[in-house]
């Protein structure tokens, strides 16, 4: 006779949680029952010694070992062996109500890969969420995490969540610290997912220690994982920021010195303007090398805009950018020692041959590094193709 297939299953992640873990699975298997849903109920658990294993046995859970440390690294061992077709993840501090998942369900049935629960909008009992995770770090982080994929999530890091588990595989997480829940998020975006808010109510959780979650080494690995999958806001925006304004600064300065205020802008300001153009350029070069590098790796998907990268910017025509642009600084040096010859290679006026220096240093230095560049590019892209 073949087996029903299992329609959820709900999994916590687990650390010595003996003080609310028989509550919440009571919680889930209440759930379940009253639902009328074929499900189970996983407990990952990630080095207890609390005993929290066998509350978990004693009351019909599933227990799983994650050998690896870290929030991520338990969830991700839980949810890799649920068998259900959908999965609902949540903390097992009673600080989530297991009781109250339908909606989740709901959701994931018209056909939604990833359901987020908005803390914001359920409700925030008090005491349940510090100061400054409510009205800082959490507001501040969901905030960039939209700006930065355009995701339509208010609340990046409610820990009660469901998913499709196909949907799941698809992301192919790998982070396993607390920057899974964001990882969850962006990845899903990346895929294009269907994503939806429920209203979840957070109160405060049973235990008597301290909470595993460190406020500012978390809230700094959040961003870091949101600023090293965007390399667009990471490198691109501010590369191409720095060239505009240095490279139109230096035009007007080449042509002339400008005073404003009593303050002259001359040669010394055009040699700083000098290496932020560089550096501007740089910049921009180091996202096209993220994002191909992020794709080749699998970090990300592959998109149509990433294959027209590659159309606008190969090999050939870098080679040919970088060689004009290095030549035109070859002619300019020429041109300069030229002009040093006809003045018997003696002293130079400082202010003049400043503009000239650099008007042959900054397309000679551009055009060896485009390049450079361009090889790197097609170095990196090479598996793509296969």
């Amino acid at each position: 006779m073949e087996a029903l297939e299992i329609e959820l299953s709900i999994v916590m992640p687990c650390l010595n949680e003996a003080e609310t873990l028989q509550v919440c699975i009571e919680k889930a298997k209440s759930f379940l029952e009253s639902s009328q849903i074929r499900g189970e109920i996983v407990i990952s658990d990630n080095g207890s010694t609390d005993g929290s294993q066998d509350i978990a046995l004693e009351n019909g859970a599933r227990v799983v070992h994650a050998p690896e440390k870290g929030y991520g690294a338990a969830l991700l061992t839980g949810i890799q062996s649920a068998e259900g077709k959908y999965v609902i993840m949540g903390d097992a501090d009673d600080s989530y109500d297991f009781l109250g998942l339908m909606p989740y369900v709901v959701k994931l049935r018209e056909g939604y890969d990833l359901v987020m629960g908005n803390r914001f909008k359920g409700g925030i009992k008090k005491g349940a969420m510090p100061f400054i995770h409510k009205y800082l770090g959490n507001p501040v982080l969901s905030f960039i995490g939209r700006l930065f994929f355009k995701i339509p999530i208010r609340d990046f890091h409610c820990g009660l969540r469901g998913f499709k588990k196909q949907s799941f595989i698809k992301m192919d997480l790998h982070t396993t610290g607390m920057e899974f829940a964001s990882e969850m998020i962006v990845k899903a975006a990346l895929n294009k997912m269907k994503i939806s808010e429920v209203p979840t109510v957070l109160s405060p959780d049973g235990r008597s220690r301290p909470p595993h979650l460190r406020t500012w080494r978390d809230g700094w690995r959040h961003l870091r994982f949101l600023l090293m999958f965007s390399p667009n806001w990471l490198f691109l925006y501010p590369g191409a920021v720095i060239t505009i304004l240095a490279a139109a600064f230096s035009f007007i300065l080449v042509l002339k010195p400008v005073s404003l205020g009593g303050i002259t802008f001359d040669i010394h300001t055009i040699i700083i303007l000098a290496f932020m153009l560089i550096i501007g350029i740089q910049l921009i070069f180091f996202h096209y090398f993220v994002k191909i590098y992020s794709v080749v790796k699998g970090l990300v998907p592959e998109t149509k805009d990433f294959n027209k990268m590659f159309n606008y910017f190969n090999l050939e025509r870098g080679l040919v950018l970088g060689l004009i642009l290095t030549l035109l600084g070859i002619v300019q040096i020429a041109y300069n020692f030229y002009t040093w010859g006809t003045l018997g290679f003696g002293g130079l006026e400082p202010v003049i041959f400043v503009r000239r220096v650099l008007l042959a240093v900054v397309p000679l230095t551009l055009g060896l590094q485009t390049i450079m560049y361009s090889f790197m590019f097609s170095i990196i892209g090479i598996k793509r193709n296969k």
